[in-house]
């Protein structure tokens, strides 16, 4: 009896083991946003040698030397503990090689100032003699080896400096930097923000002479922040140019090393137009540089004699709406051509001109668009570029002759690839993601032929398995207006058909962006999240969105919002139709310009949508920067109607459903006061609604337990109002 008794209880135990043992783990919101256990693994630092058969990695307190073709380690070139000098950092956060690769630059004590810039000390390592010298007392900002590396070059308290590393000798070569006034070879927040760069001074190629920019941004209207870290709080004033708002008045100067002296390059009579790149060609006495007109439909490439500041055009774009900034610029080692992309014919594609400013063929072609441009082979007539050729959610690496024939594919493998090249293009590194995979980085040959795995994630891959994690899916819909939009979802952890779920839409929307696309990343930890909890994710890229060239992303210019919203609205309204869709509870959330977004959908859609979350918002075109909305809106003065018919704040009146609004208030980005004016038109209008403000957060509200804290708000606002 007492053996049965047993036997039962065994066979029970065993039963409920097993039961555990098959049921699958359910994620946690700290899970997501405090230890981050879906983190995915990746290929850091990676920096190529000039040879282009090895590069270096930062492994702690070293820089550790790798063989691209066996993968092993074949040098430690730098180990900072093994340097015994007391004046010497006892850590790094960054290096740089200088040309010859005898010098590294250490970066330590990084302090950041906005978006790309920082301030921090820098320390020379000769690596012959493993000696370790700092050439400057005070945290600096881009300091920069010359081309030979006997000089670095760097800006302080808005003034340009360069030190001569054989003498010690500081050459302090502009004297009238000043804060909110005057910077020397550093760009505005404007610039540094919406033209993508932290440094405005380059090297020529002989390093003889540096050219820099110089930002006269006093008549420049500022923008107070107020953090919260003391008794009293503290200000900290920058200026910030509104839409239609004076920008800085901004100069290219060269700069002699030799004679001391400079040289004002002639940028024309207009002072109200911006300078986005500078950049030397081959001859060390040729300067060129990019003039954009206020409106930024017209840009002309210059060139700029070093000498005597005169300058000519030789490339001219222009754009019946707006042309956007890249880096795809190339001079090539004959000095008499150079490679450039434009969207001129309506399609994003390289062409070759000749320095005279004369096309000599254009490369790629087709009804698709190139994405980045990676540089020519000149000894293998190669270019290199990643293209939307095979879908416009996907990215491909390819290369072509010059002459635009022999047009290859690289990469197979269907999904995104991000390229990292060698210098040479012998090898490249491959970290490639689709939609339901995460890193996947490997070594390749210039022919993509994979040499070996750099991370496969397996860790993830098994943790996304156990956890049961949910495919995204992509679909295709067609809008009324007859306008065919892309999008995915993300289905419930545990679906069952004849259940209907809540739909949780995530946009973001913004001109050039794309949010579905067959790639990964952290996000898509959120979302599954979510759909263990029971929701439907979804996700549309509106028109005015990238990928599939100019006609489609430029019809939203004039008149942001307008479109975008009715896409939205509609896409929901597609959503709401599906079998498993609970019609009255859809919602959406957005960050930034999906913010605005989320926030007009809520309004406009009021019969669609039931609440919306909207995460640091621009509520008011006229609220934010000159660059980034006059190129998608022209000037305020210009399109009043524009500005105001589609800006969230005047059409409060419209709530019906619930709504979150969330804003960091050390923004010096999307500035709290977005949701200020927005929180007064909701009060004049009787609205009631939920505020949520995280003191001392920019822009990306992140820090400490910031980041749980602002989910755990979004998903208890779903669970209660959904």
């Amino acid at each position: 009896m007492k053996k049965h008794i047993l036997f039962i209880a065994f066979a029970i135990f065993v039963s409920i083991t097993f039961a555990q043992k098959q049921e699958k783990p359910q994620m946690t919101l700290e899970d997501v946003w405090s230890n981050y256990k879906f983190y995915p693994q990746s290929v850091y630092g990676i920096r190529s040698m000039s040879d282009g058969e090895s590069y270096t990695t930062q492994n702690g307190n070293s820089i550790v030397k790798y063989s691209y073709e066996i993968g092993e380690a074949i040098d430690t070139i730098f180990n900072l503990n093994d340097i015994n000098d007391e004046d010497a950092p006892k850590k790094f956060d960054d290096y740089e090689f200088s040309a010859d690769e005898n010098k590294m630059l250490l970066t330590t004590n990084t302090v950041p100032i906005y978006r790309h810039s920082f301030t921090a000390e820098y320390y020379i390592v000769d690596l012959g003699s493993n000696k370790i010298s700092r050439f400057f007392d005070e945290p600096v900002q881009l300091a920069t080896f010359s081309p030979k590396g006997d000089k670095v070059a760097f800006v302080y308290e808005n003034n340009l400096y360069y030190v001569d590393l054989a003498t010690n000798e500081q050459t302090q070569v502009t004297k009238d930097g000043k804060v909110n006034e005057i910077i020397n070879g550093a760009p505005d927040w404007v610039y540094e923000e919406e033209f993508s760069f932290s440094r405005a001074f380059e090297w020529a190629p002989d390093g003889s002479k540096i050219a820099y920019m110089r930002f006269d941004e006093s008549e420049v209207k500022e923008y107070e922040l107020e953090f919260y870290d003391n008794l009293y709080p503290t200000q900290y004033k920058f200026k910030y140019p509104k839409a239609g708002e004076k920008n800085s008045v901004v100069e290219v100067k060269i700069y002699n090393l030799k004679t001391k002296q400079e040289v004002d390059v002639d940028l024309g009579p207009e002072q109200d137009q911006y300078i986005p790149r500078i950049k030397w060609t081959k001859n060390p006495n040729t300067l060129s540089f990019y003039r954009l007109n206020r409106l930024q439909n017209h840009l002309e490439l210059m060139l700029a004699d070093a000498e005597t500041g005169s300058t000519s055009v030789i490339f001219d774009d222009k754009d019946n709406y707006y042309i956007e900034i890249t880096d795809n610029l190339t001079f090539l080692e004959d000095g008499e051509h150079f490679i450039v992309t434009s969207e001129k014919f309506g399609w994003n594609h390289l062409y070759l001109y000749n320095m005279q400013g004369k096309l000599v063929n254009q490369i790629t072609d087709g009804e698709w668009e190139v994405i980045e441009f990676f540089g020519y082979d000149e000894q293998n007539d190669k270019l290199y570029f990643t293209s939307t050729e095979i879908s416009p959610l996907e990215r491909h690496l390819y290369s072509i002759k010059k002459d635009g024939s022999e047009k290859t594919l690289i990469t197979e493998k269907k999904g995104t690839h991000s390229i990292d090249f060698s210098n040479g293009f012998k090898y490249f590194i491959d970290f490639f993601t689709d939609a339901n995979t995460p890193y996947y980085i490997t070594l390749n040959n210039a022919d993509g032929k994979e040499i070996r795995v750099l991370q496969a994630n397996e860790r993830l891959v098994k943790l996304m398995k156990d956890y049961n994690f949910s495919k995204k899916e992509f679909f295709t819909f067609t809008t009324d207006e007859g306008v065919e939009l892309n999008g995915w979802q993300i289905k419930p952890a545990n679906f069952k058909k004849g259940e209907k779920y809540p739909v949780y839409m995530y946009l973001y929307g913004g001109p050039g962006s794309q949010e579905v696309t067959d790639s990964w990343d952290y996000n898509a930890i959120w979302h599954q999240l979510l759909a263990q909890k029971g929701y439907l994710v979804v996700c549309v890229d509106n028109r005015g969105t990238g990928g599939r060239g100019a006609k489609f992303k430029k019809q939203t210019y004039g008149q942001l919002g307008k479109l975008e919203t009715k896409d939205q609205i509609e896409a929901a309204k597609y959503v709401a139709k599906w079998k498993y869709t609970d019609e009255n509870r859809i919602s959406i959330q957005g960050w930034s310009y999906g913010g605005y977004m989320s926030s007009l959908c809520l309004f406009k859609g009021n019969y669609i949508f039931k609440c919306a979350i909207a995460v640091a918002p621009v509520t008011n075109w006229r609220y934010y920067d000159s660059i980034y909305t006059e190129r998608y809106m022209g000037l305020p003065k210009d399109n009043a109607k524009g500005y105001d018919d589609n800006s969230p704040i005047n059409h409060t009146r419209k709530l019906r459903g619930k709504y979150l609004l969330v804003h960091g208030l050390a923004d010096d980005n999307v500035h709290f006061q977005n949701t200020a004016e927005m929180v007064k038109k909701l009060q004049e209008n009787d609205k009631q609604f939920d505020l949520m403000i995280y003191p001392n957060k920019n822009h990306g509200i992140y820090g400490g337990n910031t980041r749980h804290h602002l989910f755990k708000l979004i998903l208890d606002f779903l669970e209660e109002n959904l």
